[in-house]
């Protein structure tokens, strides 16, 4: 049995936070949040892995880094 999820169906939607320069660019499935897990992944690199969250781990890691709680991002 593999713990792996399936993302191969997901629709991935890339963050309002990445720019168009090429730079530190972050992509998430969001229609995937039902499933217990949010899968985000590195947008420049669509076919390698992805890291899966529960929602509300993504949640309180997105709401630190706004707060500035992990440097300058």
């Amino acid at each position: 049995m593999s713990r792996t999820p399936d993302l191969s169906p997901v629709e991935w939607v890339k963050s309002s936070y990445s720019g168009n320069g090429g730079g530190n660019c972050v992509e998430w499935a969001p229609s995937y949040a039902p499933s217990g897990t949010l899968p985000v992944r590195d947008s420049k690199v669509s076919d390698g892995p992805a890291l899966t969250f529960v929602p509300s781990a993504w949640s309180s890691f997105v709401t630190a880094v706004q707060q500035g709680e992990f440097g300058t991002v």
